[in-house]
């Protein structure tokens, strides 16, 4: 069968919909009846990031290069949370997927490994954060969201009390990415204010090239202030390591951040 103008290679159902895996042209991608993708995978080179807004979320290595305690909200086809454990040996992950059933397809039809390192929780993900915040404090240096479904952004995740338990779960020289549907504009200026109030305004937005999505990250208290020359120095580096645009990513924080940069960057 086909659809999205490529051959369905997986169809399944569960209480909260459709779940299709579609390959097209050498890219195997992640769809919830819709033609919008959630995750996309090369086929010839399954263990590098291939969706521009998951490429622009390591965005986040420019400040933050060595991550080892990691929160991931949202599972999605698992390229991330696949592509940290393949380039990062001592990173340990914990994933929090509401849908059972797109675990199983992240194993199946996306490679993601049984490693030692990854623990997986079904279940909400703000549920998750607002119980373990109150009980644990500076767990992770590193907290990724990316929690979607057909319809769009998950309204749990964009709270000014998600965004609060979170900061008592990172760590003070912690980095927290979040990835934005920037065409639901009530949503994306909610969600920068809930930031921004949280954060003491530490934050920086990357739009994603070509795509509708925009990159938030919000910084620890005790995040170190590179200079711009420092970020630039260090994105050449980091794309002949992980083959990813960090110059570009340098580039356009700059271009679209003016109000916060000093805040985050030595200007």
């Amino acid at each position: 069968m086909y659809k999205y103008d490529g051959l369905v290679v997986h169809q399944s159902h569960d209480d909260e919909g459709i779940i299709e895996v579609v390959d097209k042209e050498g890219v195997r991608a992640l769809h919830f009846g819709s033609d919008s993708r959630q995750s996309s995978m090369s086929l010839a080179d399954p263990n590098q990031l291939h969706s521009l807004y998951a490429r622009a979320m390591m965005g986040g290595l420019l400040f933050h290069d060595n991550p080892r305690e990691v929160l991931m909200i949202g599972l999605g086809g698992g390229t991330i949370a696949k592509f940290l454990l393949h380039q990062f040996a001592d990173c340990r992950l914990k994933v929090v997927e509401f849908r059972s059933s797109v675990l199983k397809v992240a194993r199946s039809h996306f490679g993601l490994p049984f490693d030692p390192r990854l623990k997986i929780k079904i279940g909400c993900g703000a549920q998750h954060v607002r119980t373990e915040s109150r009980e644990q404090v500076e767990l992770y240096d590193l907290i990724l969201i990316d929690a979607y479904d057909h319809a769009g952004m998950a309204p749990e995740v964009s709270s000014e009390t998600f965004f609060d338990n979170c900061r008592t779960l990172l760590t003070s020289n912690g980095l927290l990415v979040i990835n934005l549907w920037g065409t639901d504009k009530d949503m994306f200026q909610q969600v920068a204010w809930n930031m921004g109030r949280m954060f003491d305004r530490r934050i920086l937005f990357l739009p994603v090239r070509g795509r509708g999505n925009v990159i938030g990250f919000a910084f620890g208290e005790q995040m170190p202030k590179p200079s711009m020359k420092q970020l630039i120095d260090k994105a050449k580096l980091l794309e002949q390591r992980y083959q990813l645009e960090f110059p570009t990513f340098v580039q356009d924080f700059k271009r679209n951040n003016a109000s916060v940069l000093n805040r985050v960057i030595k200007t």
